[in-house]
């Protein structure tokens, strides 16, 4: 399911008004912003996306594969800097305070995913599935993470490097059936479906590995204090992210541990590299989580003094990511409703009863890839100066629902 994969996970915890920002993160997640509309633009206006999987290596092609690959940095990338954002958001408020805007927050995105984003994706009330996606886990980790920031940070960082080296162990533990059981189990560990007296769920996102994710960002907070010497910060944002990388390389080559998809070799050296590269996203493998955060760890080594033209317009998208995710999903769905007039469809079939690429009223919809990237560029343009419009607004003004959104 495209949808899913990217991910999205587009929120930060805004710094107090009176603190610094760090402006490569803000770059960073305003980057990955930008990655992840691609990915949904795809999944409404692609027509192959109705046929097969974009990894599907039988069918796709190299540009296809990358046009989804690449955003699978946007999750990771989000869990990550939102918590890095909160230890910096801690070292000005205090642990008691950052502990409950944690607690709160999480709660409001969990409310969120199972309401306005839900219906963002199908347009149809009743919702015709319940969908717990990146915003939920999202939610989720940062609830966990109000409990552990109370750990000394070298419990913190041994947590979350267990979890994100060892939850694989976890792949072989299946949970059968309906049951509270099952559906408990799929929420931390394993992506299923469930339909169960016509309530239907689907959990895209476990919750384990995105726990460890979002506190291992916590524990890079340590090194965006105030006092913390530039060029050392950038020695160990290219270490870890260069050994990330290696690591990748070598445990991905054994194929013995920390993906469930083992790679092969292919009909050509370039689909090899394809098949070396499709890791699993759900729930998202030690493979997976390496080959995303090692280069997001060498963007934040480079970047961090960058001031061009483009760079400043992305770090707006980057600074108010919620506001962006929410109003990029009804933004994509509503193009998509014009868009069926030109494919012989009517915009009710836009109404969806189930996910956007199984439904079959709209057999035969869809446009080229360079239709679908030329949506996604105008669109981007479109929540430019919409988030701008939020941001000035955002500055200029100090309610407390703004920390929310």
């Amino acid at each position: 399911m495209g949808t899913t994969g990217s991910g999205i996970s587009p929120v930060s915890i805004s710094l107090p008004k009176t603190s610094y920002r760090v402006e490569s993160i803000d770059l960073l997640r305003g980057l990955v912003m930008i990655f992840m509309a691609l990915d949904h633009v795809r999944d409404y206006f692609h027509a192959d996306a109705f046929l097969y999987e974009p990894t599907d290596l039988s069918q796709t092609s190299v540009t296809l594969f990358f046009t989804r690959w690449i955003t699978h940095f946007c999750a990771p990338v989000f869990m990550f800097l939102s918590g890095t954002s909160a230890y910096l958001v801690g070292k000005r408020k205090g642990k008691k305070a950052l502990s409950k805007f944690l607690l709160t927050r999480g709660l409001w995105l969990i409310f969120l995913e199972l309401t306005v984003v839900n219906f963002g994706w199908y347009f149809n009330f009743p919702f015709p599935s319940l969908d717990f996606l990146v915003i939920w886990a999202l939610g989720f980790s940062m609830i966990a993470l109000a409990g552990l920031i109370y750990l000394p940070l070298p419990w913190i960082l041994g947590i979350c490097l267990v979890i994100v080296f060892g939850h694989n162990l976890l792949d072989n533990i299946q949970v059968p059936g309906n049951g509270a059981n099952a559906v408990l189990w799929s929420l931390f560990h394993q992506s299923n479906f469930f339909d169960y007296k016509s309530v239907v769920l689907f959990v895209g996102y476990p919750v384990i590995p995105w726990i460890g994710v979002m506190a291992l960002g916590y524990c890079l907070g340590k090194l965006y204090e105030r006092d913390m010497d530039a060029l050392k910060r950038q020695r160990l944002l290219i270490w870890m992210g260069s050994a990330a990388i290696i690591l990748f390389v070598l445990i991905r080559y054994s194929n013995a541990y920390g993906d469930m998809s083992p790679w092969a070799s292919q009909s050509s050296r370039s689909f090899t590299v394809l098949s070396f590269l499709n890791v699993s996203k759900y729930p998202p493998s030690l493979l997976y989580v390496l080959i995303t955060l090692g280069p997001a760890l060498l963007f934040l080594a480079f970047t961090e003094k960058s001031s061009m033209w483009l760079s400043e317009k992305i770090k707006v998208i980057g600074r108010v990511p919620m506001f962006y995710y929410l109003v990029h999903l009804y933004l994509i769905h509503l193009a998509a409703l014009f868009a069926t007039h030109f494919c012989g469809h009517t915009p009710a079939d836009m109404i969806l009863t189930g996910w956007i690429t199984f439904q079959p009223q709209l057999t035969g919809y869809g446009f080229s890839l360079g239709i679908a990237y030329t949506v996604w560029l105008a669109l981007v343009i479109i929540l430019y100066f919409l988030c701008k419009i939020y941001d000035c607004y955002k500055r200029n003004h100090h309610q407390w629902w703004l920390s929310y959104l």
